[in-house]
């Protein structure tokens, strides 16, 4: 049935469909679009403000309550021909996209969550979600945050064998989401570029069962890539039930079954295949009102080439497009090397055996970054960290990847919220005794 490297060297600095397919026949024959007032023409990112210093204080939470957005009073309201969504008496202004795929994202009054690197484990990114407040915990998968803006910082893919179904999920709690006036945006990590390129080191003899598993899957869908691949979260469960017990000992079988699972995937995800052409949706660097989101680091030469021009060119070579000898060249800046956006980590690493000149140079890099983009503080994942969600250099920077995922650390899920000039890691339901960081930026 058919449903819809080890840490960085020792650094030392001596339009696509509207919003992500809003018009698509597939996605609103089951839920009726509402306008976001979303605006695709690129604008100027680069503006130049003074950071303010922050404020720090202390608060102890504890579950998936405190960070819920109330549902209660939702209701619409038009001005000169402007949509803004009204909650608990609080107008709220439309969520402007600009870019393709998205590079900034004005959403005003808007409650934000970050979730770091999930690696294939849907129970995980389920856990993460429904602890956060906006994914339902009765199975269903639906959308309970309201005007909440979701930010998945990449890394979806390698190391877990449920990487197409938490691809379809996101998918699917964007158009829910898009509909109860909030958004979900994701960006691409280090292991999406790998597996276009066709790096399958990491892949999971589960993940490349999923590949073939979701081709057939597929080809039942009569070939509806946005029908198969949204419903794919609601029916994978059961092609991995039906597949372990299907399980052959048979040596010879299951190396022609790898070799399936690896051609699938290859054609699934190859520049312009239609896996990688969904990646290509999304951005590498995403700026949300005034904070950054990225895999690994955004650094002062990204800026200078350009973030729009960045997340294009990624974009251009995930969807296969040629250029002037009609090969798809690989974005060096952002997709290769230690320095690049997906793969650094200058400002995740453990400092503890630098001196402290060169502390305060990355700290000086991150400062000029911010000033240079216009945003307060940075969010990113890449490099697992033991201690969980945390910030440093006066917190404008946020390390969330806590290796959640069963292929990485197994680690409680933990994510960052964003919300009315605070922001604070709020951590596993079970952690009900746990003294969090909350930073004030206001």
């Amino acid at each position: 049935m058919c449903g819809l490297d080890a840490l960085t060297r020792n650094t030392q600095y001596k339009n696509r469909d509207e919003f992500e397919g809003l018009s698509d026949k597939a996605e609103t024959k089951k839920m009726a679009p509402v306008p976001l007032g979303c605006s695709l023409p690129p604008q100027t990112l680069y503006l130049r403000t003074q950071q303010q210093p922050h404020k720090f204080s202390d608060a102890v939470c504890c579950c998936a309550s405190t960070a819920s957005t109330p549902q209660q009073g939702l209701s619409k309201s038009r001005s000169n021909n402007t949509e803004s969504t009204v909650v608990a008496g609080v107008s709220l202004k439309p969520i402007v996209v600009n870019g393709n795929p998205p590079t900034s994202v004005s959403a005003p009054g808007r409650r934000i969550i970050a979730v770091g690197d999930l690696h294939g484990d849907l129970d995980k990114a389920r856990y993460a979600l429904q602890m956060a407040g906006i994914l339902s915990s009765d199975g269903q998968d639906l959308w309970v945050g309201g005007q909440t803006v979701l930010v998945q910082l990449g890394d979806i893919l390698d190391r877990g064998e449920d990487e197409i179904a938490i691809l379809s999920l996101l998918k699917s709690l964007n158009i829910q989401a898009k509909a109860n006036g909030g958004a979900v945006f994701q960006v691409n990590g280090n292991h999406e570029t790998m597996n276009v390129e066709g790096d399958f080191r990491y892949v999971d003899s589960g993940g490349f069962d999923e590949c073939a598993d979701f081709l057939e899957h597929l080809e039942i869908c009569d070939h509806n890539w946005e029908e198969a691949f949204v419903g794919w979260a609601g029916v994978s469960k059961r092609w991995k039930e039906d597949r372990k017990v299907q399980q052959n000992s048979w040596g010879p079988w299951n190396l022609v079954k790898r070799q399936k699972g690896v051609i699938a995937r290859s054609v699934l995800l190859r520049p312009g295949g239609p896996l990688a052409s969904e990646l290509a949706r999304h951005a590498v660097v995403l700026k949300v009102n005034d904070w950054i989101f990225c895999h690994g680091g955004l650094l002062p030469h990204h800026v200078e080439y350009g973030i729009e021009r960045i997340n294009r060119e990624v974009s251009y070579w995930m969807e296969g497009l040629g250029t002037e000898d009609d090969y798809p060249h690989i974005p060096f800046i952002a997709t290769r090397g230690y320095d690049s956006v997906v793969w650094s980590r200058l400002y995740s690493r453990d400092t503890s055996d630098l001196e402290d000149y060169q502390i305060n140079q990355i700290e000086s890099i991150l400062r000029e970054t911010l000033q240079a983009v216009g945003a307060k503080a940075m969010v990113v994942g890449h490099t697992p960290q033991v201690t969980g969600v945390n910030c440093d250099f006066n917190c404008s920077i946020w390390r969330i990847d806590v290796g959640m995922s069963s292929g990485v650390l197994d680690s409680r899920p933990e994510v960052l919220e964003i919300q009315e000039g605070r922001a604070r890691a709020i951590r596993s339901k079970r952690d009900v005794h746990s003294e969090l960081q909350v930073v004030d930026y206001t």
